[in-house]
């Protein structure tokens, strides 16, 4: 079960990771245009739906979940003709193809539809709700359809060849810069199922959606199981030498739920972070405050037991990504496998600097070797501390070792 836990915070991490990337990768392609063209999209339309404003930073304050659907429809009905018009211009070309007729033009192309749905994964992770969860959901089938046109598209893929050779590496900056752009294309349009033919191509892209579907349900299972636990204290003494920032954190969300909870007209009392009461939620902030100053042990325990079993088999059933975090393991090693890959870790790697898989086991042995005494040390260290100043319930009578809920929380009292 610990397994079970770790990879799905390994696999929500990456998931967030994506995002983040993918969205700052946006604003700063925006802010080095300064202007986004949207040729053919409406006056009316572009004024009135703040997705479709894209000459500066989004404007988050406007967008609405109803937004949505209506950006990414008029997007994507102009990104795939664009898209039908630059492959008919490669296929009819008689001579090989510039380099700025192909990559920055599939950039161009791609771009208005790029920025939209970044900002919307960045909503859905950060003010999710269930609006804007139903028009993601809603959404992310056809964005992933028609991305995989590109990353599949045969036009595309032979100018890409032949622009590989014409640009050296031994040449100038650019000319290096442009070489890697379009090896990196390449490899990206092979890894996206370019060479696959009739019903493995088929199989591929069932997978890649179903894949992206199942990614979504993830982050939306950790996301509710976050939201739907919270521990509110009233005692003082439970939060004795807590820094004044976490009180004020955990006193505020405390009055923001009675707020939310409230009837017109009822008087919601101010909040006071000296005597609280103080709600503690999953959220990071909240979570990583209490598991390093909340000087009470039961409370870390039912915090740090809540936080690891989120949207797991303990809890909500309908809410459970252990049976996802299978499934899409067994996606992955079938997708590997069509993409002639022995397994998904040698996939994963192809766009990695690690030469192989028994490079990465050798490196993360070489680690543990020498972390290992350290850790160890740290430890002795942190128990140490633990035994001359907690009192008895951290003697060797009342435990052999610290548990999982006192390691943080002691290790910032040996910082101290």
């Amino acid at each position: 079960k610990i397994d079970a836990k770790a990879t799905s915070a390994f696999i929500l991490m990456a998931s967030y990771s994506t995002c983040a990337r993918a969205f700052t990768s946006i604003l700063s392609r925006s802010a080095r245009r300064g202007r986004i063209p949207l040729a053919m999209v409406s006056t009316d339309t572009l004024t009135q739906n703040p997705l479709l404003q894209q000459e500066a930073l989004p404007k988050f304050s406007s967008i609405e979940p109803a937004n949505l659907t209506p950006a990414v429809s008029e997007l994507l009905t102009k990104m795939e003709q664009d898209f039908e018009d630059l492959e008919q211009q490669l296929d009819n070309s008689d001579s090989p193809p510039d380099y700025n007729q192909v990559l920055p033009q599939v950039e161009r192309i791609q771009f208005p539809l790029g920025y939209v749905w970044g900002v919307a994964g960045h909503l859905n992770g950060v003010k999710n709700g269930d609006e804007l969860r139903a028009a993601y959901e809603e959404n992310q089938p056809k964005v992933v359809q028609s991305m995989t046109k590109f990353s599949q598209s045969k036009a595309l893929y032979h100018a890409l060849e032949q622009l590989q050779g014409k640009l050296s590496m031994d040449g100038t900056f650019e000319e290096k810069q442009r070489a890697r752009a379009v090896e990196n294309s390449l490899l990206g349009m092979k890894l996206g199922g370019v060479g696959l033919e009739g019903e493995e191509k088929e199989r591929f892209n069932d997978m890649k959606m179903r894949l992206a579907e199942l990614s979504t349900k993830f982050s939306n299972n950790v996301l509710d199981a976050t939201k739907a636990f919270s521990l509110t204290v009233d005692d003082a003494s439970k939060v004795q030498g807590v820094p004044d920032s976490a009180r004020a954190m955990w006193a505020n969300a405390h009055v923001q739920h009675l707020k939310s909870q409230a009837k017109d007209g009822e008087e919601i009392p101010e909040m006071n972070a000296e005597k609280g009461p103080w709600k503690i939620t999953l959220d990071m902030p909240s979570y990583i405050a209490a598991m390093s100053h909340l000087p009470d042990r039961d409370l870390r325990e039912k915090i740090y037991r809540a936080s690891l079993t989120r949207a797991s088999e303990i809890g909500d059933g309908d809410k459970n990504n252990i049976p996802l975090i299978y499934e899409i393991l067994k996606i992955k090693q079938e997708m590997a496998k069509l993409l002639g890959f022995e397994n998904y870790a040698e996939q994963s790697l192809a766009r990695k600097m690690a030469p192989s898989v028994e490079s990465v086991r050798e490196l993360s042995d070489l680690i543990l070797e020498k972390a290992l005494p350290a850790a160890e040390k740290e430890m002795a260290e942190i128990l140490a501390l633990a035994r001359e100043t907690g009192g008895d319930e951290y003697s060797e009578a009342s435990m052999e070792k610290l548990a999982p809920w006192d390691l943080t929380f002691w290790s910032e009292r040996l910082k101290e």
